[in-house]
């Protein structure tokens, strides 16, 4: 009898950071965003400590600024998610959204650069990049 391997599949992913002061290029990772085309997967998570960035950075951000940021964090989502909810970004296809949203940006909301990877489940990678870059 043949056991049926899981087979894996081609993944992207980059990592949402905050970065309080553009010029001074330092960051915060405080989400990840990971594209899976063959399973049709793209999702984005995210986990804003408000007191972290404040310790970390001081009065570089106000409340407000904070609180601009969790919306944002949170259009990600929905722009990741796609529907007219998201605006016309989220009517894109997929790829387009991943795309867009892993744009270079010179704000304090960027992404890293985006990494390959292979995966049999998708969800359970996010989950596990996630716990690694950002909970950790």
């Amino acid at each position: 009898m043949k056991l049926k391997m899981q087979e894996k599949d081609l993944f992207e992913y980059a990592v949402i950071r905050v970065v309080p002061r553009v010029e001074r290029e330092e960051f915060l990772n405080v989400g990840v965003i990971l594209f899976c085309s063959k399973r049709k997967f793209l999702k984005a998570l995210f986990k804003l400590e408000k007191q972290k960035i404040t310790a970390l950075y001081g009065n570089a951000l106000d409340v407000m600024e904070i609180e601009d940021i969790e919306e944002n964090l949170h259009s990600f989502v929905r722009i990741a998610e796609g529907g007219k909810e998201a605006g016309p970004i989220g009517k894109l296809d997929m790829p387009s959204r991943f795309r867009w949203l892993t744009a270079t940006r010179s704000t304090v909301l960027q992404t890293s650069k985006v990494h390959p990877g292979f995966c049999e489940d998708p969800q359970q990678t996010l989950d596990r990049l996630f716990d690694q870059l950002v909970v950790s």
